[in-house]
């Protein structure tokens, strides 16, 4: 897991609870342990984390250190189990197309485990990281 030594924001704190994590395009439903969370990019505990800890495909061009958008997410449920986005992953947000009230950053989204989420990526992403040009 790498660390942006630029944030000014401390870290969330990692889900205390257990709860199911939803990904609304595929049905998928993942079991998040707080006692068994996965050493995955993001921070700790993270959406991002999660999904990639279950080979579920989800762009992070920055490796989940909160310097790109390309983890946009939209969580339909369970938002408010997660603290609210910091101002470096709004300033973040305003680069994600297609944004919604409930827009999130994948990498900083962590849940605490007072309910179960659903999250849903959208049909397409900005990824700053082009090839073949």
């Amino acid at each position: 897991m790498g660390k942006n030594p630029f944030l000014r924001s401390a870290a969330p704190p990692p889900p205390r609870r257990a709860y199911t994590l939803t990904l609304k395009n595929t049905g998928q439903t993942f079991a998040v342990d707080p006692d068994a969370l996965p050493a995955e990019e993001g921070q700790t505990g993270s959406v991002l984390a999660t999904l990639l800890a279950h080979d579920v495909e989800i762009d992070h061009t920055c490796g989940g250190v909160l310097a790109c958008s390309t983890c946009h997410i939209y969580v339909r449920q369970g938002g408010r189990s997660a603290p609210p986005p910091t101002e470096e992953e709004e300033d973040q947000l305003d680069f994600a197309p297609a944004l919604d009230a409930s827009s999130r950053l994948a990498c900083q989204c962590v849940p605490d485990g007072s309910e179960d989420v659903v999250v849903e990526l959208p049909q397409w992403k900005r990824n700053l990281v082009s090839e073949g040009h």
